[in-house]
């Protein structure tokens, strides 16, 4: 249970940090007309990366409890 709540909450945190960073990153375009190209990219690799291995634990976690099921 602890596990779950500890997941949704990174979940969570990085919904809003993208957010987050999207906000900035328009603003940032708005007073420059620079768009940071290399950091957007690097930053959603990230965040991205962050969430398919989240995704890979819980996978892995999941079937391991069906196999000590059977």
């Amino acid at each position: 249970m602890k596990k779950t709540r500890f997941s949704k909450f990174i979940v969570t945190f990085i919904i809003i940090a993208n957010c987050l960073f999207t906000a900035a990153v328009l603003f940032v375009f708005w007073r420059t007309n620079v768009e940071p190209t290399a950091l957007i990219a690097a930053w959603f690799a990230f965040t991205t990366g962050e969430l398919f291995a989240l995704a890979g634990l819980r996978h892995s976690e999941n079937k391991n409890k069906n196999m000590d099921d059977e």
